[in-house]
């Protein structure tokens, strides 16, 4: 028994008759007649009953075709989902990520995606959330992981990946130390180390501090928040500092402090753009990231 004549019967079925089930099938009729002839005589079943004016399935032929059709919709489905599985097994897919993640393991979560779809080219850039939006926007990212702040622009959609709180970090030592719960205005007049300005650290630090009726003095930028950490420890200032840096080592020492009413630190999420429709290969790195079972969660 072969494919094709399970292919011939069902379209003899479907369309009535031999001459118009080999015009769809785009064969001969004799060699549908003649594949239907062979499969019925290894069956040793009549499939049709055959007149000069038409053709019609016999009780055998019915379920046959019942048969037949069910083993051709698998064979569909199976080239279905072959065909996405190809389509993923090569392409390409730009990622760009902030400096500030929370607690999410972004390096982790790549190497998954990597690993599960070697072919696929990856790229990773970074930059501040406005830039890499810009990109996401001329389509020169697929995908953007940072910040989703309440003001994104409804033509972006973002998935969450993981949420952050901001604390106080201050050096060893600090005369606030060993206080608990500290107020941003207790450290209004010392020097802060942060991320450089339209960065969305810079901004909540800004915003935090106007609400506290004064305006930070930024001595110290840098460029990731690990390296503000170390700023901190050397005694250059303090700073606002998600929990899951400040905390994440024990070298270089710090101290870590909770706020009063801290400022609400964005969750972390992978955004693209509504807009654009996404690739096979995109749709793939997009679910890894946000898969709940990834070995980059915490």
């Amino acid at each position: 028994m072969e494919l094709r004549q399970l292919s011939y019967v069902e379209a003899v079925a479907r369309y009535g008759g031999f001459t118009r089930a080999a015009e769809r099938l785009h064969v001969a009729q004799s060699a549908v007649s003649a594949q239907i002839r062979a499969l019925e005589a290894e069956l040793g079943v009549a499939l049709f009953a055959r007149t000069t004016r038409r053709v019609a399935l016999t009780p055998a032929g019915e379920m046959f075709v019942a048969r037949a059709r069910r083993v051709l919709a698998e064979l569909d489905g199976a080239r279905l989902e072959m065909g996405e599985i190809t389509a993923v097994v090569t392409g390409r897919v730009t990622v760009g990520a902030t400096a500030v993640l929370g607690s999410y393991d972004l390096p982790a979560a790549l190497a998954r995606f990597r690993d599960r779809f070697p072919g696929i080219a990856l790229r990773l850039r970074s930059g501040s959330i406005t830039r890499l939006l810009g990109a996401l926007d001329n389509g020169e990212l697929d995908l953007v992981v940072g910040p989703v702040h309440a003001d994104l622009p409804a033509r972006f959609e973002a998935l969450p990946l993981a949420d952050e709180q901001l604390v106080l970090a201050l050096p060893v030592g600090h005369p606030l130390g060993g206080q608990g719960r500290l107020t941003l205005g207790e450290v209004r007049d010392e020097p802060f180390v942060c991320l450089p300005e339209g960065s969305g650290l810079r901004w909540i630090l800004d915003d935090a501090a106007r609400t506290a009726g004064f305006t930070p003095r930024v001595q110290f930028e840098t460029h990731s928040p690990q390296s503000i950490r170390e700023l901190v420890a050397a005694g250059l200032g303090v700073a606002l500092l998600g929990r899951s840096v400040a905390e994440k080592d024990h070298e270089p020492a710090i101290m870590v402090r909770n706020l009063h009413a801290p400022p609400a630190h964005p969750p972390t999420g992978v955004i693209h753009h509504r807009d654009r429709p996404l690739t096979p290969a995109v749709q793939a790195c997009r679910h890894v990231l946000i898969s709940t079972d990834d070995a980059s969660r915490p």
